[in-house]
């Protein structure tokens, strides 16, 4: 992987790595598939072996082991292992997160599983998606200020142009909330705020080697701590939460569906990846968050629009949508252009 990564075009901040586009793409380019193939197979849009439909809370946990299996594979397969602090265990070298590292990983644990859970307490899912993305929007900045990162104006052009964009894509006349939709909203962006935090203070660095630690560390605790979670909730929820996560360690795997959900892991897995580098970028969050919120928009934009003109049951597009896809493509301009600029006017 070393030798793949040298290979491309380098960062413009003087950071000696990739530069953050190369893994805002490879965010793209895994959540298209990853949306696309979790509508399909939830709405249902396929019927395999005479199913289709299934539940999220169902899904959850052969996801989520997928994702753990191809993060270790991806962290062993590319050398990146060795990056990790080794600790001796048993008189055995072994990859160990530091507690800071394993915090953030709990946290990222916490943001897929809240980001699930949101769907399932009968709030508006158009309110949710728009307190849950802005909100981290938000959070950006408060946690440059906290952090003391210089935040320039092109990153506020990105954030404020990204804000809009998301509360045209969302505009909706339902603002009902639950109060387990509340907290758990609540829970989400301070699992955020939190990882970001440690992450600007450990972390972002020109120092590649402590960006890749950092990222070494949380990945070997983030996907395991979440399908721990899921195990504690199918075995103490009751009801027909913890029914649903029992099946999803269980039956789930002998549905013929387990393809589509193994290949959903893989590509989420893809996309904690890609995430995790655009966050670590040493530029300050007020820029990289909107980097990773405009690719995320721009990928379920197509996805929509790949299923749309798939499945003739699927609702094309709405034209508020393509409004704001054309705003998200005006701050990624701003936060592409705006560094030139800059460069250009030290150098004058």
């Amino acid at each position: 992987m070393s030798d793949i990564l040298k290979t491309l075009p380098r960062a413009a901040d003087n950071s000696g790595g990739p530069s953050i586009w190369w893994w805002a793409f490879g965010y793209f380019a895994c959540y298209v598939p990853y949306t696309a193939l979790t509508k399909m197979l939830s709405q249902p849009l396929v019927a395999v072996g005479g199913e289709g439909g299934v539940n999220g809370l169902e899904l959850l946990p052969p996801t989520a082991i997928a994702s753990t299996i191809t993060s270790y594979a991806f962290l062993f397969g590319s050398g990146l292992w060795r990056h990790a602090v080794k600790r001796p265990i048993a008189g055995l070298p072994i990859p160990t997160p530091s507690r800071l590292t394993f915090l953030s990983g709990l946290c990222a644990a916490g943001i897929i599983s809240t980001t699930t859970l949101a769907y399932t307490f009968g709030a508006s899912a158009v309110l949710l998606a728009l307190l849950m993305r802005g909100g981290v929007l938000i959070i950006a900045p408060l946690v440059d200020a906290v952090t003391r990162r210089t935040v320039r104006w092109f990153s506020w052009a990105a954030l404020a142009l990204s804000l809009i964009a998301l509360a045209i894509s969302v505009k909706s006349g339902d603002t009902r909330m639950t109060v387990l939709a509340t907290v758990d909203v609540a829970c989400y962006l301070g699992f955020y705020f939190i990882r970001l935090s440690l992450m600007s203070r450990k972390a972002k660095s020109k120092d590649l080697a402590t960006n890749r630690r950092y990222f070494v560390e949380e990945m070997l605790v983030s996907t395991p701590a979440l399908v721990a979670i899921l195990a504690i909730g199918a075995v103490v929820a009751g009801g027909r939460t913890g029914a649903l996560l029992e099946a999803g360690f269980t039956t789930f795997f002998d549905r013929p569906v387990v393809g589509y959900a193994i290949a959903i892991g893989v590509l989420s897995q893809g996309t904690g990846i890609f995430g995790g580098l655009i966050f670590l970028d040493q530029r300050e969050n007020t820029f990289t968050v909107p980097v990773n919120r405009a690719s995320s928009v721009l990928a379920v934009l197509a996805a929509s629009i790949y299923l749309s003109t798939a499945f003739a049951v699927y609702p094309p597009v709405p034209g508020r949508e393509l409004a704001s896809a054309g705003l998200i493509l005006v701050s990624i301009a701003f936060l592409t252009l705006g560094p030139i600029l800059d460069r250009r006017r030290a150098g004058r």
